[in-house]
C-alpha cells in the first residue's frame, strides 16, 4: 500500500476518534461497537500489517534523530484490550526503541511522593517510544471510584477539598503542557469497551485455560463500580483532553478495529514530525571516506 494512501486513511480515522475539547464530551455519544468505516477483521488486519511496516520506518528515523519521544498512554476497563495493543501494534517496532511500563498498586516508596513522580521517571528519553499500560491517569479513575485509597498517600487535610479532583486535573495537565514543551509527544487512547463485550470475555478467559492466569474475583468487583467508573472517565476527558494534548476515544468492543485506530494515531503523530536522518557533516564523510579506502585496501 502506498505511503500517501496509507496516511490518508490513517488520517480519516484519527480524526473522527479525537476529542479536543472536553467540555461537551459525553460518553453515550460514543458507541464502543464503532469500525469508523474499517469493514471487516480482514480489512483491519491488512491495515495494521502495513502500519506496522510504517511505524517501523518511522521508528527509526525518530531513534537516529534524538530530538524527540513519544509516549504513549493507554486507560481502559479491565479486558479493553490495552495488552493486545502492545502486542499487535508495536510488533514491527525494534525493542530497544521502546519501552513499556505497567503501573500497578504504588508502592510505599511512590506513596511517599507526589502522586506524578513515578511516571515522570518513566517518561520515554530523546529518540524513544514509552507505553503507560494504565498511568497517573488511575489517580482520578480508580482513586476517585475508591476513594478509601487517599488515606495510605497521607496528604494534608487542608488539601483534601472540594476542589481536590479538579486541582489533580489541573495538575495533569501541566505535567503534559511540560511535556510537550520538552519534545515529548503525549498519545492518550481511552479504550471504550461496552460492559456485555469484558463480560464475554472475562468469560472467555475463564474457559481458556490459557487465559486463567489473566483473571481473578478482583475483576469482577470492580463490575459492581461500572456506573462510578464511567462518570469518572467521563469527567476525566472533560477535564483533561486538550488542543495540544488531545484524548482518543477508541472504540474497544472490536479488538482488529481497536489496534488498527491506535496505530493510526501513532503513524499520524510520528509522520507530523518530519523525521529524517541526521545529515553527515563534510568531516564526518572524510572519515567515513577513510574508513571505506582503509577496508578495500586491507589484505584480509
Amino acid at each position: 500500500m502506498k505511503l500517501k494512501k496509507l496516511l490518508k486513511e490513517a488520517q480519516s480515522i484519527v480524526e473522527s476518534l479525537r476529542v479536543t475539547k472536553g467540555g461537551n464530551f459525553r460518553l453515550k455519544d460514543h458507541n464502543p461497537a464503532d469500525t469508523r468505516g474499517v469493514k471487516n477483521k480482514e480489512k483491519a488486519e491488512k491495515l495494521l500489517a502495513h502500519g506496522a511496516q510504517l511505524l517501523s520506518h518511522f521508528q527509526e528515523r525518530l531513534y537516529a534523530q534524538q530530538e524527540w519521544s513519544v509516549l504513549l498512554i493507554l486507560q481502559g476497563m479491565d479486558a479493553a484490550g490495552k495488552d493486545g495493543v502492545v502486542e499487535h501494534v508495536m510488533s514491527g517496532v525494534n525493542p530497544e526503541g521502546c519501552e513499556v511500563t505497567s503501573f500497578k498498586q504504588p508502592s510505599k516508596a511512590e506513596l511517599d511522593h507526589d502522586f506524578l513522580w513515578r511516571a515522570h521517571n518513566r517518561v520515554p528519553e530523546r529518540g524513544k517510544i514509552g507505553i503507560f499500560n494504565r498511568s497517573y491517569y488511575e489517580e482520578v479513575l480508580v482513586v476517585k471510584v475508591h476513594q478509601e485509597l487517599l488515606a495510605p498517600q497521607r496528604l494534608p487535610k487542608s488539601l483534601v477539598g472540594k476542589d481536590f479532583w479538579e486541582n489533580r486535573y489541573e495538575d495533569i495537565n501541566n505535567f503534559e503542557k511540560y511535556l510537550t514543551h520538552s519534545g515529548v509527544v503525549v498519545l492518550k487512547f481511552f479504550l471504550h469497551l461496552s460492559k456485555g463485550e469484558q463480560k464475554r470475555r472475562f468469560l472467555d478467559r475463564l474457559e481458556m485455560p490459557e487465559k486463567n492466569w489473566k483473571f481473578s474475583m478482583a475483576d469482577v468487583k470492580e463490575r459492581a463500580s461500572w456506573g462510578d467508573y464511567q462518570a469518572a472517565y467521563e469527567e476525566m476527558i472533560q477535564n483533561t483532553a486538550t488542543r495540544r494534548v488531545p484524548w482518543h476515544v477508541i472504540p474497544a468492543d472490536n479488538k482488529w478495529f481497536t489496534r488498527v485506530a491506535v496505530a493510526a494515531v501513532v503513524i499520524e503523530a510520528l509522520h507530523s514530525l518530519d523525521l529524517r536522518f541526521p545529515e553527515v557533516d563534510d568531516e564526518k564523510k572524510r572519515e567515513l571516506a577513510k574508513v571505506r579506502r582503509a577496508l578495500l585496501d586491507g589484505k584480509e
